[in-house]
């Protein structure tokens, strides 16, 4: 969720649930790739680069990029989520950039996914990053005091609709999107960005924007089967519920991260042989899963970088498990939830200056591929202690284990694998397959193995 401060309070729990739904459209990435590495706040300069050094060879299938827009001038992150215009002339780069870096994006085989804004603007007033001045519910230009929602107090009950979808969301203006002129100018924006080569929209705070209002905006644009991710946080017993969305496009599925964060920390890996629809969450086609994202590693809700090995094994698990299409947050280290990117987004190199990088771990980079390899086949063969040691295969195309407990591990596993060497791309170690289909191996404590077929050197 976007907000005007760091994730707290009503923010952290806004949120929605399952109810009956249209069948999905246009729901989960097109083609052989859906892993989604998301460069949280990286300047475009620095996104281009690694299109073509990291993420292109590794085999992401998109990246995802920050809010582009103008947005409120200040150092924090969280200035990106307030537009003031919808000129591309954010602290990340001017148009030129933004181009350059989608063009550059698809030479090395990205596309390209924006986080857009489009429920409210600002929260105050002032002068943008691109000198625009603006009041609150006076954008010159582009909307006036007539656009936005009559309610002008903060949202207060999440278990009323109107109230979350009319009201303001920390205390930023919110569109009228049911309003004929701010359907067309948002979509003007995002035709805008599609005419600059961007294949797919993250909706932020999607839950506070009617799902009909949003169908109707899709509706207008050029390519209206565009791939389409909506933020749609869960919350038991809400008025809004994410399922309302699917018809839309995919729903970003957050129990998913929440209970990850429970299971790793707490339960037993073994619990998660039915993960996914079988915990009640939305169909494996339509949800966009993640360890964590932007808000929830700061407010707590998920894992995040400093879990160590949890944090890792979970992103390896998420993976290597057929549900859903995982994004990959990649941001920097912070110890002030508000603090916004390093040198201002701008990426020098990985692992320097704060920033954290983790598409590029090898643990979890080299999932990646193994997620392509292993792509349309269901899950076999699983196998667990009771605990935190887990095992299971997909088809012919892969396997992986992982031991989650404190001691290391050795045993022999059931696979459906042809005989042969295979790399175990964990450790860039091989092992062997024999004609049984069996692979004996050791994991020490927080390690995994994965391999696939067709990757039978290190």
């Amino acid at each position: 969720m976007a907000s005007s401060r760091p994730l707290s309070g009503a923010l952290a729990l806004a949120a929605a649930a399952v109810v009956m739904a249209p069948t999905a459209v246009s729901a989960a990435p097109p083609g052989t790739k859906d892993v989604t590495a998301v460069l949280f706040e990286w300047n475009f300069a620095s996104v281009a680069k690694e299109c073509t050094n990291t993420l292109g060879p590794a085999g992401y299938g998109y990246v995802q990029v920050s809010p582009p827009a103008e947005h409120i001038q200040g150092s924090q992150w969280w200035t990106s989520y307030q537009p003031v215009s919808y000129k591309i002339a954010g602290r990340l780069g001017d148009r030129a950039a933004f181009r350059s870096m989608v063009n550059t994006c698809h030479t090395a085989g990205v596309k390209v996914v924006v986080d857009t804004v489009v429920n409210h603007m600002s929260a105050g007033s002032g002068t943008g990053t691109g000198g625009s001045s603006y009041t609150k519910y006076d954008y010159p230009g582009l909307y006036s005091s007539s656009d936005f929602d009559d309610c002008t107090s903060q949202i207060s009950n999440y278990a009323d609709r109107w109230n979350v979808q009319h009201c303001e969301l920390v205390g930023l203006a919110d569109l009228d999107t049911g309003e004929e002129y701010v359907r067309k100018t948002v979509a003007g924006y995002m035709n805008d960005l599609l005419t600059l080569g961007v294949d797919g929209f993250r909706i932020d705070a999607a839950k506070h924007i009617d799902t009909a209002d949003l169908a109707n905006i899709k509706s207008r644009l050029t390519n209206p089967g565009v791939y389409w991710k909506q933020e749609v946080i869960y919350g038991s017993g809400e008025a809004v519920q994410p399922t309302e969305y699917t018809g839309n496009g995919d729903v970003q599925e957050f129990r998913y991260a929440y209970d990850l964060k429970r299971v790793f920390n707490s339960e037993n890996l073994a619990y998660l042989k039915n993960y996914g629809e079988g915990w009640g969450y939305l169909s494996s086609s339509a949800a966009g899963v993640f360890v964590d994202n932007h808000d929830t590693e700061r407010n707590g809700s998920t894992l995040n970088y400093k879990d160590g090995a949890n944090y890792t094994l979970a992103n390896v698990f998420m993976l290597a498990y057929p549900y859903g299409s995982p994004d990959i947050d990649s941001g920097y280290e912070w110890s002030d939830a508000d603090a916004g990117p390093p040198n201002g987004g701008a990426v020098s190199a990985c692992w320097r200056d704060g920033w954290k990088c983790q598409h590029a771990w090898p643990e979890i980079l080299r999932m990646v591929a193994f997620r392509n390899a292993t792509r349309g086949a269901a899950m076999t063969d699983w196998w667990d202690n009771g605990g935190d040691a887990i095992a299971f295969g997909r088809g012919s195309k892969g396997y992986v284990a992982i031991n989650h407990e404190s001691a290391s591990l050795s045993r022999t596993y059931q696979t459906s694998l042809a005989a042969g060497t295979y790399c175990n791309v964990q450790n860039n170690t091989t092992v062997t397959v024999n004609g049984s289909g069996q692979l004996t191996a050791t994991l020490a404590a927080n390690t995994a193995l994965a391999v696939y077929a067709g990757k039978s050197s290190c």
